[in-house]
């Protein structure tokens, strides 16, 4: 009985449940391709989750919020024109105050692709390839992050807070290519600063279609430039670059500008955007171009940013890290003159500084112990950095997912009724077609896009009324001692407004008008001498 006891002792036991083959580790099954198409990666949960906390949950801005700008209207408008008649517009299409003047739809790409969106899918084609160009955005910033090394959790406070500040822009207007093709070209850069590539010269190609997407081409060719003097200077002080270096940034500066002119407007574009960019009535009247006001959310962001990214400059200058410190302290710079330029603030610098906040991080927890909970948490963002370098197909099976969904997602079937004459317009659509108006100028975008036969007074497109019309348009609304000679000049018949516009107030004690409807956020007035439609009849032609 002891013997027995003794050899059972002896023999070794293991559980039931214990495997009779080693586990794989994650590393060796993503050895696979298929396992590396198939198996999500963390780079892909942030895109998704960037998609899911700005448009999908209720906490969001909504689907609808990327239609808060009316101009997207217009832009879908002269995209069809563009498509039906193979050109695009050099002269106005929508204005009575300025019929046929020369008008650079200098976006015209952008607006092609927004026409064909709207023609295939409504504005739910719209608002979601704006979604997912914006949720790209994002992910890069958060890729070129990590790519650098950044610790992770400090690499996903950095590209939060940018996304953050960002979101002031998060519109369904061709800036969003601006976004994304910034991050993606400033990740270039960064790149060939590590090891020269020839694919360096790929940017040249993209400022020329970037250039008839939307404006911001010239904050790549800035960049482009800052990076050539930068460089320049380096070589002086003497850090391990050489002079070629600074000789090859210059050309490239001088392609991408050769490229810009590859447009249908050519040079004459530049001279047009320089003059709007310069025009001190823009930056005094259009709040984009306005200075921030650090009282919201997302500007206070921006100035947590801004604010450690001068520190930051400042290190790198002292370290003789030229051409980032000039990223920086350049984009603060013009981020604080207009507000239009926080994103581009964040698209250029968040990754330079994510990078050297992780670098403070890491010098002081060196002599952290693996043990403790520093040093578990620098493990956990060191071994989870390799899921932000491959992309799975999840992506694109749930845009192909939302692309097919209707229901139960409320996607927008038109612009918001809190901010939108909506049903004003739908009810008086008539009276509207065959009337002078007057309305704000996110109001003539909106009636442009009802209506693109529509005739407005002014709408989203500052830089071709300019100022002279601009100032009558500020002035009538606000009920300015000149209200009733502007009144007259352009013939209104029809007004529709905010009541809070002191005219609102006006017009309702004026002789010879008349309020049709009033929701107490909207009024629509009529002058008596102003078409009226007959119940079952078409409307009487207009005078003019």
């Amino acid at each position: 009985m002891e013997l027995v006891e003794l050899n059972l002792k002896m023999t070794p036991t293991r559980p039931l449940d214990c495997p009779t083959m080693p586990m794989r580790s994650m590393e060796s099954v993503l050895e696979s391709r298929w396992a590396r198409l198939l198996i999500p990666s963390l780079s892909d949960l942030f895109f998704l989750a960037i998609l899911v906390w700005l448009f999908v949950s209720g906490g969001g801005m909504g689907w609808s919020g990327l239609l808060a700008d009316a101009d997207v209207g217009w832009h879908i408008r002269t995209g069809e024109y563009i498509l039906d008649h193979h050109t695009v517009p050099y002269q106005d299409l929508y204005s009575f105050s300025k019929p046929g003047a020369p008008w650079f739809a200098w976006e015209w790409l952008s607006d092609v692709i927004d026409a064909v969106l709207h023609r295939t899918a409504g504005l739910k084609g719209v608002v979601l390839a704006a979604a997912l160009v914006l949720a790209t955005f994002a992910t890069t910033l958060v890729r070129r992050m990590t790519g650098r090394g950044t610790h992770l959790f400090i690499a996903m406070l950095i590209a939060l807070l940018g996304v953050g500040s960002s979101t002031i822009h998060f519109l369904a207007r061709p800036h969003v290519f601006t976004l994304l093709l910034m991050s993606i070209s400033v990740w270039m850069i960064e790149l060939d600063r590590q090891r020269a590539s020839r694919r360096i010269w790929l940017l040249v190609p993209i400022t020329a279609v970037w250039t008839n997407l939307h404006g911001g081409f010239l904050a790549l060719i800035a960049v482009v430039g800052l990076t050539a003097v930068g460089t320049a200077v380096e070589v002086w002080l003497g850090n391990g670059r050489t002079i070629r270096d600074a000789v090859r940034y210059a050309k490239l500066t001088i392609a991408c500008a050769l490229a810009s002119l590859a447009n249908p407007y050519g040079w004459n574009l530049h001279a047009h955007v320089g003059e709007y960019l310069q025009s001190s009535w823009i930056r005094n009247m259009i709040q984009e171009f306005q200075s921030p006001s650090f009282r919201g959310e997302t500007m206070m962001q921006f100035e947590g940013l801004m604010l450690v990214g001068l520190i930051v400059a400042a290190t790198l200058l002292r370290r003789k890290q030229v051409v980032e410190g000039l990223w920086i302290v350049f984009w603060a710079h013009m981020a604080l003159g207009s507000v239009r330029h926080v994103p581009l603030f964040v698209t250029v610098c968040a990754p330079v500084i994510a990078a050297e906040l992780g670098a403070w991080w890491t010098a002081w927890t060196t002599g952290a112990k693996k043990s403790s909970l520093v040093g578990i948490v620098n493990q956990m963002a060191a071994d989870s950095l390799s899921g932000f370098e491959r992309t799975s197909v999840l992506p694109f099976a749930v845009c192909a997912a939302l692309i097919a969904i209707g229901a139960p997602i409320q996607w927008p079937k038109d612009f918001p009724s809190e901010l939108f004459p909506t049903k004003l317009v739908q009810q008086n659509a008539d009276l509207i077609a065959h009337s002078r108006v007057l309305t704000t100028d996110q109001w003539g975008d909106y009636l442009i896009y009802k209506n693109p036969q529509q005739k407005v007074f002014v709408d989203g497109r500052s830089d071709f009324y300019g100022e002279k019309i601009g100032t009558e348009y500020v002035q009538v609304l606000n009920g300015h001692w000149k209200w009733r000679q502007h009144m007259a000049k352009y013939n209104f018949d029809l007004v529709l407004i905010p009541v809070t516009n002191a005219l609102a107030e006006l017009l309702k004690q004026e002789p010879g008008w008349r309020t049709v409807a009033d929701n107490g956020q909207q009024i629509l007035l009529v002058r008596d001498q102003a078409l009226v439609p007959v119940a079952g009849n078409s409307p009487v032609q207009p005078r003019f």
